[in-house]
């Protein structure tokens, strides 16, 4: 906010004289009718969308560290949602989601339930599967040796993109 404090000020006419305004970056009751400003990314707050506008997020804690672009599963940890890697190699951690900023063990994760994965390093376009080799990763093939997980988790788009839109885990017999 501080940028704006030194910048952006917008004149209005009033009644009897001009009136200034200083654009809010982020939503909620206290702003309600301000001005709106894009924040430091150049976009709107997603605190400025209504319900439903916006990322399909949700925050919970991490078990385990979580790199960038590393596709997650949540599961219930004493009845509380928590985070860890996804992983094709056994049963039971299917890809539900995906982080776009590295956690540590412990912290709290913004976890996207769908959307574009733009922390992805290495795909090449067309179909992208959960890893069976890789904490996380994503493979061009799905898993096929027994016991492992096979799940078309989306498309990647080009080379560091992927379409998360996960399918229903399938474990290989």
């Amino acid at each position: 906010m501080a940028a704006l404090t030194a910048v952006q000020r917008l004149l209005a006419q009033g009644v009897k004289s001009l009136v200034e305004y200083v654009p809010v970056i982020v939503g909620g009751v206290a702003n309600a009718f301000q001005v709106v400003a894009l924040n430091a990314a150049g976009q709107l707050d997603v605190t400025m969308m209504p319900t439903g506008v916006g990322p399909d997020t949700e925050q919970m804690v991490a078990s385990e560290a979580l790199s960038a672009g590393a596709l997650v599963n949540v599961y219930a940890n004493s009845g509380a949602p928590t985070a860890r890697n996804a992983d094709g190699s056994t049963t039971g951690k299917q890809a539900d989601g995906f982080v776009l900023a590295a956690v540590a063990a412990g912290g709290q994760a913004t976890v996207y339930l769908s959307g574009l994965n733009t922390a992805v390093q290495g795909l090449s376009p067309g179909l992208a599967f959960l890893s069976d080799t890789a904490l996380g990763g994503v493979a061009a093939a799905g898993a096929t040796a027994a016991g492992r997980t096979f799940q078309q988790v989306g498309v990647a788009t080009q080379a560091g993109h992927l379409q998360f839109a996960p399918q229903v885990p399938v474990v290989r017999a």
